[in-house]
């Protein structure tokens, strides 16, 4: 808490600012960066508990950093990839991947942390869903850890819980006080993905990456659905399925974010409480996902138009 209110101070004396664009889902000027709570977090297990290898928390500083950076003063994509990868690959041998994973599961844990790491980045668009979704995703992997399946220490999950009560109490709001920029969405990214990785790969059980099976599922479809209108994926968009709710149909941002918070939630807890195979939990998770997506998107869409 004290260290986000000296950050409001330096951000608002060093212009550190989200102005609204065409993309944006806000009209207001609002700081940028304070998910810089989630890289301090990191900063903290490291002094206070650091039982996780160090080159999982050098991974997560770095990625944090160049976020930052980014956010504070734009850098070219070939400096943030480049970074980007570095981070990864020092996290995952961090995990043990590259030393004692097969490659070919190696390979694709790198290219699922890339994956979720951008998606994070995409889907944070309005307030409170950042936030909320990962305070979803990891008090879910806390409840795993500490009554179903020990996969780490228990405060490498509860230092980013506490980093999201934090950032929501200044972004969950009507008129946020802060957004969480690169730095944040990035940083949550990152040590969720590194999260779900360990206790897949510990328990032998594939199920849990639907843990951010909402979050999967829209950035997944929206990019299909783009590649079918031929628009360039990489450039900037409002073409999501909550950015549709929220700014084509003026629902309020927070219920938007409650709503994506609740479904995940109420997925986990599917899996928590059932047995299934993966490819059972994966239909009975995702299916309905696809149905709402491919059922209500266009409707939306086509009725803002007539609007």
């Amino acid at each position: 808490m004290a260290a986000i209110q000296i950050y409001f101070k330096i951000a608002d004396q060093l212009n550190i600012i989200d102005k609204p664009n065409q993309r944006s889902s806000h009209t207001t000027v609002t700081i940028r960066g304070g998910g810089i709570v989630i890289p301090l977090a990191a900063v903290c297990y490291m002094i206070f508990f650091h039982q996780v290898s160090w080159f999982i928390i050098a991974g997560l500083l770095l990625i944090s950093a160049v976020s930052f950076a980014d956010d504070v003063s734009s850098l070219s994509s070939r400096v943030r990839l480049l970074v980007q990868l570095t981070a990864v690959a020092l996290m995952l041998f961090g995990l043990g991947a590259l030393q004692s994973w097969p490659w070919w599961i190696t390979a694709i844990s790198f290219l699922l942390m890339v994956g979720v790491i951008n998606a994070y980045n995409f889907m944070d668009g309005i307030n409170g869903i950042t936030g909320l979704y990962s305070l979803v995703a990891l008090l879910s992997l806390w409840y795993i850890n500490v009554y179903e399946y020990t996969f780490t220490d228990p405060a490498f999950i509860i230092c980013p819980i506490i980093g999201c009560l934090v950032f929501l109490i200044f972004n969950f709001r009507k008129k946020a006080k802060c957004f969480a920029g690169d730095v944040g969405s990035v940083a949550l990214g990152s040590w969720v993905t590194i999260l779900l990785l360990w206790l897949i790969w510990n328990s032998n059980d594939l199920r849990y990456i639907l843990l951010l099976a909402v979050y999967g599922c829209d950035t997944v479809l929206t990019i299909l659905h783009r590649l079918f209108l031929g628009q360039d994926i990489f450039e900037a968009h409002r073409l999501h399925f909550y950015q549709i709710l929220a700014n084509e149909q003026q629902v309020p941002h927070l219920l938007v974010s409650t709503g994506y918070g609740i479904l995940q939630l109420a997925i986990n807890m599917m899996i928590l409480n059932t047995h299934w195979n993966f490819v059972t939990t994966f239909v009975v998770s995702c299916l309905p996902l696809v149905a709402i997506y491919a059922s209500m998107k266009n409707r939306l869409m086509t009725k803002s138009i007539a609007l």
